[in-house]
């Protein structure tokens, strides 16, 4: 079985300790990363986002040491500048109208062509790239993985909250997104031809300038031979950002098995899965999903624990055991927007939501 690598990126809000509010950091938590970090820290468009991203990782542990040490930098970084950090998916009560942009000309362009859907697009997410061998590989990845989106979904719900109201929603994150173009679940391509015909259609036409700007819950890299995963809220823990990329990692190397022995893995529609996502969204792990097999609806815990069965035969030889049976402990004590709900349920005071969040961040570093 091939090596299959992982790099994960984070995205971070930067907190008033005071007020609670998010806060721009002006850059000087990246200028001031830049010297120890280099390119593993970058501005977002909005100031007060702060992403990390890791190297190349070989396995799941060294992921967890870059992700724990780039978390640890970061919060040492806003520290030093009298702001904390904070992970999940929304920020609970902050207004995106007070957020200022980045100058930068690419998210100039952006807001130029999107106008409000890209000034209020003030959300939290985590990626994730698997490694793998070519891009053909890749399309075929692209498409089995699909199906498995909404379950990985539905485990990092963590953004029940937005401008100050309970959304109704476990992941309203989705939802504020969605507002882009070139979002969601991605359509099935029956080649890495087709797919690269695609984007360079898009390109001709002035629809976009290069593949990045086809922001899809998961992608075949444009430039690198990466499958990435694009879906999940920001997680609070290091442990769960930990335990959801090795669940993508165990399904990417299950499904290259399978490929391997000549069995395909059953293809559906992009309107189909989309029912899912919307329950992930809604529900998270308390809901339902369907089992398009079975043709019923299943609670989604049976479904997640049917989905630790389909890759238990190949998280050993990954090494990835004891990371992927986290997701069981997710299970337990439910995602992160189960656990800010209970927060707000007991306190009622959005404030405390967002110390909860702040302390969640730092957990286990």
């Amino acid at each position: 079985m091939p090596v299959f690598t992982l790099g994960i990126e984070e995205e971070f809000q930067t907190i008033d300790p005071e007020t609670r509010d998010l806060r721009s950091h002006m850059s000087s938590i990246v200028e001031g990363g830049k010297l120890m970090l280099h390119e593993q820290v970058k501005a977002e468009m909005h100031q007060s986002v702060v992403e990390v991203g890791t190297n190349i990782c070989q396995n799941i542990q060294e992921a967890r040491e870059q992700v724990s040490y780039l978390r640890r930098m970061v919060i040492d970084l806003a520290d030093k500048v009298g702001l904390k950090i904070a992970a999940a998916g929304t920020h609970p009560f902050s207004r995106w109208q007070d957020q200022p942009i980045t100058p930068d000309a690419r998210y100039d362009k952006i807001v130029e062509e999107l106008q409000e859907a890209a000034r209020s697009n003030l959300v939290f997410g985590m990626h994730v790239h698997i490694g793998i061998e070519n891009r053909e590989i890749g399309v075929y990845m692209m498409n089995a993985l699909r199906y498995f989106l909404p379950h990985i979904f539905a485990l990092s719900t963590n953004s029940p909250f937005w401008e100050g109201r309970e959304t109704g929603y476990k992941s309203f994150r989705t939802k504020v997104f969605e507002r882009f173009p070139r979002t969601g679940i991605p359509d099935y391509f029956t080649s890495a031809g087709e797919y690269d015909e695609y984007i360079k259609l898009l390109v001709k036409t002035g629809c976009i300038d290069n593949g990045k700007k086809i922001w899809w819950d998961l992608r075949l890299h444009p430039f690198f031979n990466t499958i990435e995963y694009r879906i999940c809220d920001m997680p609070l823990r290091v442990d769960e950002t930990i335990a959801l990329a090795a669940v993508m990692q165990a399904l990417v190397a299950k499904i290259y098995k399978l490929k391997n022995s000549n069995l395909n893995f059953r293809l559906y529609r992009k309107a189909l899965l989309n029912e899912n996502k919307w329950r992930a969204a809604r529900y998270g792990i308390d809901g339902k999903l369907i089992d398009f097999g079975k043709e019923e609806e299943v609670p989604t815990r049976a479904l997640i624990h049917e989905l630790l069965e389909f890759v238990d035969d190949v998280v050993d030889e990954l090494g990835s055991r004891k990371e992927v049976e986290h997701v069981l402990n997710i299970l337990e004590t439910g995602t992160g927007a189960d656990r800010q709900l209970n927060v707000f349920r007991q306190t009622n005071d959005l404030k405390q939501v967002v110390d909860f969040v702040i302390q969640e961040t730092s957990y286990g570093l």
